[in-house]
C-alpha cells in the first residue's frame, strides 16, 4: 500500500471515517476488495456517491490515468466487498452500472466534483462507474 493511502485509511479510520486535508468535507468510503490475482484483500479510499437509500456509487477514475484502478479489476473478478463509510462496516456486492443509470450517475458526480470531467477527458477511455449495495449480514 502507497503512504499516502496508508495515512488516509488510518486517518479514516481512527476519526470515525472523517479525513482532513483534501478529503475535507468529501464523501469517502473504504472499500475492501479480493485481488483478482493474488487472493489477498487490498483497502482503498474512494469517493461515493449516495444513490438512493442503500446503494453507493463509486468511479473508477484513477485519476484521469488511462488505466482503471486497482480496486476496479478487483470487483471485476471477485465483487464481493467490504465497505467502511463513516463508522458502519458491511460487506457488499459490485455491480458495474451501464446505459442511462450509469450517465445519470456520471452527471451527478460531475456536478458534486468537477475534476472528474478532467479526469473524464485525461483517461482517453469511458470511466466505468461501479453501485456497492448491501449484501448479506454485516461484516
Amino acid at each position: 500500500m502507497n503512504p499516502f493511502n496508508h495515512r488516509v485509511i488510518e486517518e479514516f479510520r481512527s476519526n470515525g471515517g472523517c479525513v482532513g486535508g483534501e478529503f475535507t468535507g468529501q464523501t469517502l468510503l473504504l472499500l475492501t476488495t479480493t485481488g483478482a490475482r493474488s487472493g489477498l484483500p487490498r483497502t482503498t479510499p474512494v469517493l461515493y456517491l449516495p444513490d438512493g437509500t442503500d446503494r453507493l456509487a463509486v468511479f473508477a477514475s484513477n485519476g484521469g490515468s488511462p488505466a482503471a484502478p486497482a480496486w476496479y479489476r478487483n470487483l471485476t473478478a471477485h465483487p464481493l466487498a467490504t465497505v467502511e463509510v463513516g463508522t458502519r462496516t458491511y460487506r457488499a456486492r459490485a455491480v458495474e452500472v451501464t446505459g442511462e443509470d450509469r450517465d445519470r450517475l456520471w452527471a451527478l458526480q460531475v456536478t458534486a466534483h468537477p475534476q472528474f470531467a478532467a479526469f473524464q477527458e485525461r483517461a482517453g477511455r469511458r470511466i466505468p462507474v461501479m453501485a456497492l449495495s448491501p449484501w448479506g449480514a454485516r461484516a
